[in-house]
């Protein structure tokens, strides 16, 4: 046949690889340590287009091979942007389908592992509504899959990934998957996505990421490896025309040698809107001038088809030629290398800029009758709507109505696993709906639809203004969808940080006449209660919440009297009226107790409510309970607004209770998911419990708490929501731990005001503590006594053990300012006592702590020893770092030293300094030279390898060099060791009284030296 004897043309994976020295040899590098704690979990490599950014991972991937590791290798593809988790889903069609079948696989998992296929099952209540579930769920897929030995998966051409896949990505690099687990993402750098160019970043900042540019090809380098023997001239005019691009420059020698002459190859090559040089679609293009129109037919067949080109399909959309027809065409496109046959029998074109200049060469007529084509034979099938929508939205030409069935359908099915891929689907049944009376209703249905899959996926702002267009243009007679428009739309308001908007809008709706029906009254009333309670103003709608408690209560409606019930028993311990709330607190657990979880899943907020009224209220079992009912329910139904709210709570309780390993990983979770949606003030609130957490499970001298607490002053901005002044009190918290006094009382101050009135009465006493001992610090005994005496006065108003705790504490610490330890040791004794009848372990451990020195200092020894050796039983296996080097400092003499307990292995986002028990003594620090010595006390801090390089100015090389040196001089088998010993010889080493360390604003006095 014509043209068959045709050189293949350039193939970008198969030829020599020229000028990658130095990016294998950084590979090689990270390849040998991949699972290490101190190796980087992601590899990002990118680069403009045709840099060789797919060649290069093709040779990353067969040295992964070689040394044992299990490859599997996805690439995003232009024309399925909407197509959720496709280059994963690609990917795992690598993996070992009897693996992938196995019981070892969660069900969790389907949606990526199977493709939109998948979908269905979500929309039918037999599979994960939850992503964030789904991403756990995927992690354990890969975690599993590297136990073998070892993994990669590289995934190519991410500036086309899908919004699902980005999320996906960046909660990877959030919370790198455990084990010898590696992934490798490549794209084009300047078509990359602001999400996930920030994702990358933040990696390469935490050091969990590595990032490679790849440059052009220097021209001596690439010329006598690509072309020696051509006529110098020549090969430099080629070279000057391809400017150091892989890609154009095989091309240009490819056209070269095949018949054009220098003068002509030097064409045009300025960027198309696609990124993609001119010149290099030009000639990409070439190629197919000597096809047949049947071949021709075939190669435009197979670049519209994308994932769906089976024979079956090609012969379908090519005019049904015979068996031994098609196979023809098909081995005259293979032999040019045009067309390739994938592992699962699918054919592709050799190059995603091939099949996109086909893709766009192909006639619109031709493309849309290609899509309807694969489009009806996926319905013969019986694929699901969500698997046929990529067809059937590119095959539209105008308003069908069987076509938006599908579409809408697929929407469903993709609501909770991808939400940017529903809005996307509605939006385009929206766009083709006739706007008539005639589809007026279903017309609003899909927008509130899509304004609820835009608030899921993160567009607040874009879900919000939706839903004022729906609310302004609905009349009287759609009072139903205009009240469930408005109870959304107060949600986003509240996500956006507009509290106050929310409750004019719930007001405005609720006095309308007629008002709304028993049931949307119920579902208004609630929201108005949520947003007062965003803005400490519930005391302004008690009365709101009764009424609405009444409604549901003669209408029969339990689930809104559970709801009323619990958000009333929030809103009362927010208040301090502890009595009160605890009559609700038990009123509603005995009714959603009963409840079957199906019942419950229409109210699943009431669990938020009741859970974290039962936290304030210091029921933490019962807490932790009803939290974990909650998520439960959530996931499996998609509600996951809700989720943070519960991780949070459950994260507080299992701090309070001194399960430091679980409480970070509940508030983490809460964090990824409060991104995600995209709320800034959802995300201050999870960052402030966050930073918390952090600051008791780091060593002292960690800033990881007090820059999460900034984070979180910076998220919540300018907002009048009581998270905002959260995250001011966090701060300051924060601060005084660290030795800045002035910087912590200006903090709280600004977020509460003088008598702390902008705070819920709740969280009082414990600021008031912060503010003692702020004031102590700065030489103002009489303001620290004003506060203390405040705290005493709200912490008895609430009666509730632990804000008495704080309250003593403050005494204490003015006691152990005037020089009377026993005063101080038995004030900070009571406090102790104060928290452990509610099971508050960490808090009553920390009370102990302080009171031992002062016992200490009182002469009473025996009673110093008891308390320390308490507070030791209570800290056991909780891993409180920051607690477990208090001991250290406080341990009463002739007692052991104190040991920091087990610890989790070091992950590469986190970078913090974990201890072990060393077997080599503090004196071998002394062995370090100075820069060594630099390099552990940065090692320590929790600084990455590339930060330590950055701060010092050296390379990572050296720095890797010198800690091989610190590794073999001090017998230490791992970074964690190192930073351990670096700590406890900083901690045993400290014999002078200042500094005084301030914990949680204890200070200690200069008499309290042990």
């Amino acid at each position: 046949m014509e043209g068959d004897t045709m050189v293949p043309a350039f193939d970008e994976t198969a030829t020599k690889l020229v000028g990658r020295a130095a990016e294998l040899a950084r590979f090689d590098s990270v390849i040998g340590r991949v699972g290490q704690g101190d190796a980087p979990a992601v590899i990002d490599v990118a680069g403009d287009v045709g840099m060789g950014k797919s060649r290069l991972l093709s040779e990353f991937c067969a040295r992964a091979r070689q040394r044992g590791l299990t490859v599997l290798r996805g690439r995003a593809t232009e024309y399925e942007l909407h197509t959720p988790f496709q280059a994963f889903t690609d990917a795992f069609a690598d993996a070992d389908p009897s693996f992938l079948a196995s019981d070892a696989v969660p069900e969790a998992a389907a949606p990526v592992l199977c493709g939109a296929g998948a979908a269905q099952h979500a929309a039918q209540g037999t599979g994960v509504r939850d992503r964030f579930g789904l991403y756990r769920a995927v992690a354990d897929v890969l975690t599993r899959l590297g136990e073998r030995s070892g993994l990669v998966m590289v995934l190519d051409d991410l500036h086309w990934a899908d919004p699902t896949s980005l999320e996906l990505l960046d909660h990877m690099i959030r919370h790198p998957v455990r084990g010898r687990v590696l992934l490798v993402a490549a794209r084009r750098e300047r078509q990359t996505p602001p999400r996930l160019d920030a994702a990358l970043m933040r990696g390469v900042d935490s050091g969990a990421v590595l990032r490679t540019r790849l440059r052009p090809l220097a021209e001596q380098e690439s010329i006598e490896a690509l072309a020696p023997d051509l006529p110098p001239r020549d090969a430099k005019e080629i070279y000057q025309a391809s400017g150091g691009n892989p890609l154009y420059l095989r091309c240009l020698l490819h056209a070269y040698q095949h018949g054009a002459r220098r003068g002509t190859i030097a064409r045009g090559h300025d960027d198309t809107a696609t990124g993609v040089p001119s010149g290099l679609v030009s000639l990409l293009l070439e190629e197919l001038t000597t096809l047949t129109d049947a071949q021709r037919r075939t190669v435009e067949a197979v670049a519209v088809l994308g994932d769906h080109a089976t024979p079956t399909m090609v012969s379908l959309t090519t005019g049904n030629p015979t068996a031994a027809e098609l196979d023809d065409r098909i081995e005259v496109l293979a032999r040019r290398d045009l067309l390739r046959l994938g592992s699962d029998a699918r054919w592709t074109l050799r190059h995603p800029l091939l099949r996109a200049a086909v893709y766009e060469r192909t006639p619109a007529s031709r493309r849309a009758e290609i899509h309807r084509t694969a489009a009806d034979e996926l319905a013969r099938t019986g694929a699901p709507a969500a698997e046929r929508a990529h067809h059937v939205e590119r095959s539209l030409a105008g308003w069908d109505p069987v076509a938006a069935a599908v579409l809408s359908e697929a929407a469903a099915q993709f609501a909770h696993t991808a939400p940017a891929t529903a809005a996307h689907l509605l939006e385009v049944v929206l766009r083709l709906m006739p706007d008539t009376p005639a589809h007026a209703r279903r017309r609003g249905e899909l927008t509130l639809a899509r304004a609820r899959a835009l608030g899921v996926g993160g567009s607040l702002r874009e879900s919000r203004d939706l839903l004022h267009t729906l609310i302004s243009g609905r009349g009287e007679d759609d009072a139903s969808l205009r009240g469930d428009a408005t109870a959304l739309c107060a949600m986003m308001e509240r996500h956006l940080g507009h509290s106050p908007e929310a409750l004019a809008l719930l007001q405005r709706e609720q006095a309308r006449t007629p008002g709304p029906e028993p049931r949307q009254a119920v579902s208004l009333g609630l929201a108005l209660g949520m947003a007062a309670l965003n803005t400490v103003s519930y005391a302004d709608v008690r009365d709101d919440i009764a009424r609405t408690l009444a409604v549901a209560r003669s209408h029969g409606d339990l689930m809104g009297e559970t709801a009323a019930l619990a958000l009333a028993s929030l809103g009362e311990a927010y208040e301090g009226q502890a009595a009160a709330a605890r009559l609700f607190a038990d009123a509603a657990a005995g009714l959603v107790d009963g409840f079957t979880d199906p019942a419950v899943t229409e109210v699943s907020e009431s669990l938020v409510w009741l859970a974290w009224a039962e936290a304030v209220l210091e029921r933490y079992a019962d807490a932790e309970r009803h939290a974990d009912r909650g998520l439960d329910i959530a996931r499996r139904s998609g509600q996951v607004h809700v989720l943070p709210h519960l991780l949070t709570g459950k994260a507080f309780v299992q701090l309070t209770t001194c399960r430091l390993p679980a409480a970070l990983e509940s508030a983490e979770e809460a964090e990824s998911v409060a991104r995600a949606i995209g709320s800034s003030d959802l995300l201050a609130f999870t960052l402030c419990f966050k930073a918390l957490i952090l600051l008791v499970c780091r060593p002292l001298g960690d800033t990881g708490a007090l820059t999460t607490a900034e984070e979180a002053v910076a998220a919540a901005g300018g907002s009048a929501h009581w998270w905002a002044s959260l995250a001011g009190c966090m701060l300051g918290h924060t601060a005084l731990v660290g030795g800045e006094p002035y910087r912590a009382q200006t903090a709280i101050l600004t977020a509460g005001g003088p008598e702390l009135l902008k705070l819920q009465p709740s969280i009082r006493p414990g600021q008031l503590e912060t503010l003692v001992n702020t004031a102590l610090a700065v030489g103002d005994a009489e303001q620290a006594a004003r506060w203390a005496a405040q705290a005493v006065a709200e912490a008895e108003r609430m009666g509730l053990h632990g804000q008495r705790g704080a309250a003593l504490r403050a005494q204490a610490a003015l006691a152990q300012h005037r020089g009377d330890s026993r005063a101080a040791a038995s004030l900070f004794e009571r406090a102790a006592q104060a928290y452990a009848p509610s099971g508050a372990t960490l808090w009553e451990a920390y009370s102990l702590l302080l009171a031992t020195p002062q016992a200490q200092a009182a002469g009473d020894a025996r009673r110093a020893a008891a308390m320390w050796r308490r507070a030791r039983r209570l800290l056991a296996d909780g891993n409180a770092r920051l607690l477990s080097d208090l001991a250290v400092i406080v341990r009463p003499p002739g007692e052991e030293a104190a040991s920091h307990g087990p610890t989790e292995p070091d992950r590469p986002t986190t970078r913090r300094a974990h201890t072990e028990d060393p077997p080599s003594t503090p004196t071998e620090l002394d062995q370090l030279t100075r820069r060594e010595r630099e390099i552990a006390d940065l090692v320590a801090e929790g600084l990455s390898n590339q930060a330590i390089a950055t701060k010092l100015f050296l390379s990572s090389r050296t720095v890797e060099s010198h800690l091989s040196a610190i590794y073999r001089k001090t017998k230490l088998p791992s970074r964690s060791a190192l930073a351990g010993l670096v700590t406890r010889v900083a901690l045993e080493r400290r014999t002078e009284p200042t500094p005084e360390p301030v914990l949680f604003g204890a200070r200690r006095s200069p008499t309290d030296r042990s």
